[in-house]
């Protein structure tokens, strides 16, 4: 290829990830081996079943169709246009191609040789990253205009770490690997990995690995008559494997596959080959992982058509976290991926919802509150939201208040079918009281933060963590900005906050001992919820309103940044920001165990250790109690 038409294609191509992690002349490298393939309008590249090519693509021009068939018809699951990736099947699995490549229009699409681009991969994480996303996720998502050429998880994460979880998450792989030793006969170990299901076999001496056979071995070496089917093993194994650690992630994995060029890798005790024998993860294991990507669940998420197939997303985030809690994750990383899930299985359900209805009479927001409002919902507790929609001519009111109404019956109606309990309180948008216009909503929380405690619908706390998941942003902003207003040398509005803050039954009695319940089915358990969590949530939003902390919501977040604006108090702040992790991993480790909500432990069930490390935690809640008395004049409402 002459060197004008490869600068030509090395220019076009450094503006589309993952091309724009190389340099221009790892460009120019891969540019000149590129083919350029003409398709005319409904032109096949591959269809389902099709051998694998030996390049993956990018679209130059026009449009590529990717589809696959669902219930014996063909189902679009892609439009792929400039600069989009497609075709990335032989990078990551031997088998045939599962979709079809079909031209939409006049086309034009490089075809990249793997052998060619394989070697960047290897040395840069952040071409592999984005390639197993794409290949998890079949393409980018083309409609999304704002976000054109990124991949779904480029707007997940708000902190930078969305390449980072690959090398986070775990995977799970075949923990009894069928064990040979090197003088077995080809032959009778053919027959152990057909009765066993298994496509390979580890040599083993000592139960250090040493050596692998695989079907592929099998069809190389000894179908085409190298060996004999009467040979030892020691003959056609492959030597010395690859080995891993038991906590190797995906990402790592993956690396590994295509640095060595090898399908399969051996996983022992300390990740060395002079240990012993844990496992076996497999080429179709690391694509098995990709299904519980945090950017997969949301392209699911975007693509679902009923509760149920939400709820099926739901079940795969428990998985996530639950594997990423054994993982030792940072609990805040765990927060924010779940929380960005949840949230866009919140969206999903207002979007289901006003199909069946039809396009809004206004414009409006629906906010989440509460837990899912600080991004704090690991398990599956109730639901709590608000709708607020603009304000409309007096005729009109009535009209478009009984369809965000209907709207709110309907999206909490499949949040509840998705597992998520209606709230018993009614703090939800279906209940009239929480769906309303702004300038009623305007005209509540100026009751709620001017005269709190005047009339019988008393203030929640919980309405002061929110964060819109559907919507008009400008409409939380309008609250927000509300919200800072009335904070302003409002005392009696931290007096009434502040004495509800320390309302709550202390978590310890008077002999150091756990304060559990009396009477009732959870007598004789420990309300982690009400007792430890809820007093340093209360805490940390009573702060960050009186410091004028905006759009940081989540509790650990808020005292993070407290430790910041009033350092006097610092390690007051940072204390609690400890105390709630180590709180907030008893709860999400009970709930997960139980499959509940989490908020009661039995204390009879936990070790000395980790009955010494709860009781630690709770500690600085004392601290914050003598702080908030401190810092606010805690008088009418004692």
């Amino acid at each position: 290829m002459s060197n004008s038409i490869a600068e030509n294609i090395a220019n076009f191509l450094k503006e589309y990830a993952p091309f724009n992690y190389l340099n221009y002349e790892e460009l120019i490298q891969v540019a000149t081996s590129i083919g350029v393939v003409n398709l005319d309008k409904h032109k096949v590249l591959f269809q389902i079943n099709d051998s694998l090519h030996e390049s993956f693509y990018v679209v130059a021009s026009g449009v590529v169709n990717l589809s696959v068939i669902a219930d014996s018809e063909e189902t679009l699951l892609n439009k792929c246009y400039a600069g989009d990736v497609f075709g990335l099947r032989p990078f990551f699995a031997k088998n045939n191609y599962m979709m079809t490549a079909k031209a939409r229009e006049d086309s034009i699409v490089y075809a990249i040789p793997i052998k060619v681009f394989k070697p960047f991969v290897a040395q840069n994480p952040q071409v592999l990253d984005f390639l197993l996303e794409s290949f998890a996720t079949n393409t980018r998502n083309p409609f999304d205009k704002e976000n054109r050429g990124k991949l779904i998880t480029d707007n997940v994460y708000t902190d930078g770490q969305s390449n980072e979880f690959q090398y986070f998450q775990s995977l799970t792989y075949n923990k009894t690997p069928l064990k040979v030793s090197k003088s077995a006969i080809v032959k009778d170990v053919a027959q152990l990995m057909t009765e066993n299901l298994v496509d390979s076999a580890i040599v083993i001496d000592q139960n250090y690995p040493i050596g692998i056979v695989t079907d592929t071995d099998f069809r190389t070496k000894i179908a085409n008559g190298r060996f004999p089917i009467t040979a030892t093993l020691d003959k056609i194994m492959s030597s010395p494997v690859i080995t891993v650690p038991e906590n190797v992630s995906v990402a790592e994995s993956q690396l590994l596959l295509l640095k060595y060029n090898v399908s399969h890798l051996c996983v022992t005790t300390d990740g060395s080959d002079k240990s012993d024998l844990r496992g076996v993860i497999s080429e179709h294991d690391l694509i098995v992982a990709q299904a519980n990507n945090p950017g997969v669940l949301i392209k699911e998420i975007k693509r679902s058509l009923s509760p149920k197939e939400l709820k099926l997303v739901r079940e795969k985030l428990t998985e996530l976290i639950q594997s990423s809690i054994a993982k030792n994750i940072p609990l805040p990383h765990i927060y924010n991926i779940s929380g960005e899930i949840i949230t866009a299985i919140i969206k999903r359900s207002v979007e289901l919802a006003i199909l069946d209805l039809g396009s809004p009479p206004a414009r409006f927001a629906w906010i989440s509150i509460g837990s899912q409002g600080r991004k704090e919902q690991l398990l599956l507790t109730d639901q709590d939201s608000i709708l607020v929609f603009e304000d409309v001519a007096a005729e009109k009111y009535r009209d478009v208040k009984d369809y965000f109404l209907k709207l709110g019956k309907r999206a909490t109606a499949i949040l509840e079918k998705v597992g998520y309990n209606y709230c018993p309180n009614g703090h939800m948008a279906s209940n009239m009281l929480w769906c309303k216009s702004l300038s009623d909503w305007i005209k509540q929380y100026n009751s709620w933060m001017k005269t709190p405690g005047e009339n019988s619908n008393d203030i929640s706390s919980i309405f002061f963590d929110y964060e819109i998941a559907f919507g008009e942003g400008k409409i939380e902003d309008t609250i927000a900005d509300l919200v800072l207003k009335n904070s302003k040398n409002n005392a009696l509005f931290f007096d009434y906050l502040g004495n509800d803050a320390l309302r709550k039954n202390p978590a310890l009695n008077f002999f150091k001992k756990f304060n559990i319940e009396e009477e009732g089915e959870n007598k004789g358990k420990f309300d982690i919820k009400n007792k430890a969590i809820m007093p340093l949530v209360d805490g940390a939003r009573l702060f960050s309103i009186s410091l004028n902390l905006r759009g940081i919501n989540n509790t650990y977040s808020r005292f993070k940044q407290l430790a910041l604006v009033d350092p006097k108090f610092s390690e007051v702040y940072l204390n609690c920001a400890d105390a709630f992790l180590i709180l907030s991993k008893f709860r999400t480790l009970e709930g997960l165990k139980n499959d509940s909500s989490g908020d009661f432990i039995n204390i009879d069930e936990l070790t000395k250790v980790e009955k010494e490390r709860l009781k630690n935690a709770l500690m600085p809640m004392k601290e914050l109690e003598d702080l908030i008395k401190d810092k606010f004049q805690l008088t009418q409402f004692s």
